[in-house]
């Protein structure tokens, strides 16, 4: 059992035990990376992770807990729990850079800042994650997974998702 010697070494090792969880719908991106993991809080011998999913019915974050519980249990932790935090909401731009670039590699377009001016009057370009041209069109709101949508390059006629913004 985990005791209580050095609290800032033991969040941090709580911390990095749970960042390692990967998103099951995107297995590129750890939790940490697309800032669902909101907070790491030690009470004597017990540790709970809030976590903040990216829609309230993400069907992923049962799955997504149940991973975190497992990562901290192999860490030395014991009997951790994981609270939901729905308050505020998440939103794209807690996507680190790190993230950004993951879902770019993947072939994922990364979300727009939501405070873009064309998001504002509707015009939205998103960038091929293929061959990065800026010619691109909606296919459909609803991509694979309901946080993205389909979009398809008229350069290289590849389709490819985007993450939605929200």
């Amino acid at each position: 059992m985990v005791t209580l010697t050095d609290d800032a070494a033991l969040r941090q090792r709580a911390w990095d035990a749970a960042a390692s969880v990967v998103d099951p719908e995107i297995p590129v991106l750890t939790i940490a990376d697309l800032g669902v993991l909101r907070e790491v809080v030690l009470d004597n011998d017990h540790v709970e992770v809030a976590i903040t999913p990216t829609y309230s019915g993400c069907p992923a974050m049962n799955m997504i807990a149940l991973e975190i519980e497992i990562a901290l249990e192999r860490a030395g932790f014991h009997h951790p729990k994981v609270r939901t935090v729905l308050s505020p909401a998440w939103t794209t731009d807690w996507l680190t850079e790190d993230g950004r670039k993951k879902l770019r590699a993947y072939g994922i377009a990364p979300p727009q800042a939501a405070s873009s001016r064309r998001a504002l009057f509707g015009a939205q370009t998103v960038a091929c994650p293929q061959c990065g041209s800026d010619k691109t069109e909606l296919l459909s709101e609803f991509g694979s997974t309901s946080c993205k949508a389909l979009w398809r390059c008229k350069a290289c006629r590849e389709p490819f998702d985007y993450f939605k913004c929200h």
